[in-house]
């Protein structure tokens, strides 16, 4: 049966990929690209104009990877507003199911204060902390540190009232490198691309294309999935494995 989405980050990467898999399959997904904090209200007041006040699910695929600020702000703040704002939208939709694109990356080290700050819902403090990292040296932590938080949050927020208890699935997918035009400067640099490697080991197939990560975001959108909610699934190549080992709780 034909369903309703909204998938933000949808001009590129695995946004663009999930959305173009869910229009073959009949679905009327609404694109959106990144959403600047003045932008996020907007883009809630837009959603709910174009579907008529009801959406079945939503797919938080926008993301950066800067050393700045801006990655925090996007990836974790712009990410949990999208879900959070539409959640209404959601609850009048059939088997209502959201989702957030996180990283492997997330299991690397992080900055506790971004996180913190990030945990407390503290955006003018999380972009500081970012700020002080960037200027420390450690602009590389922001990114970790803002796919970290968001997939706590996930994690805190699935069982609740407001998801689970409204029967919304709410998952993330935690992708390892993934071939996009984000990426390619590194990939193509044999100095960046050994880093990459030994950061995200990938002994399944490699690095991964953004076609192959959209059916599982389409399946955990879907009607099909009853039950995983609260996940963060690792969808890159065992990276996740080799770096953590068998620790698995």
């Amino acid at each position: 049966m034909p369903r309703t989405y909204l998938v933000t980050g949808a001009l590129s990467g695995i946004g663009a990929a999930t959305t173009a898999l869910l229009r073959r399959q009949g679905h009327t997904v609404l694109a959106a690209d990144l959403s600047a904090p003045e932008g996020r209200a907007a883009l809630v007041a837009r959603a709910r104009e174009l579907s008529g006040g009801r959406l079945d699910a939503v797919v938080a695929c926008a993301g950066v990877a800067h050393f700045d600020p801006v990655t925090v702000r996007i990836n974790h703040f712009g990410a949990v507003a999208t879900l959070e704002g539409l959640r209404p939208l959601l609850a009048a939709g059939s088997d209502p199911r959201a989702l957030v694109v996180g990283s492997v990356d997330a299991v690397h080290p992080t900055d506790p204060a971004i996180v913190a700050a990030a945990d407390a819902d503290d955006e003018t403090e999380a972009v500081a902390a970012a700020r002080a990292a960037v200027d420390r040296g450690e602009g590389h932590l922001v990114y970790s540190s803002s796919k970290a938080a968001v997939s706590r949050w996930v994690r805190r927020a699935a069982p609740g009232d407001a998801w689970a208890g409204a029967g919304i699935a709410l998952n993330a997918v935690a992708p390892g490198v993934v071939l996009t035009p984000l990426t390619k400067p590194l990939l193509d640099d044999p100095a960046t691309l050994a880093l990459v490697e030994r950061a995200v080991p990938m002994p399944l197939h490699g690095h991964s294309r953004p076609e192959q990560l959209a059916p599982l975001v389409a399946w955990l959108t879907s009607p099909e999935n009853a039950l995983v909610t609260g996940q963060v699934v690792f969808a890159d190549g065992g990276a996740d494995a080799v770096l953590r080992g068998d620790r698995v709780w």
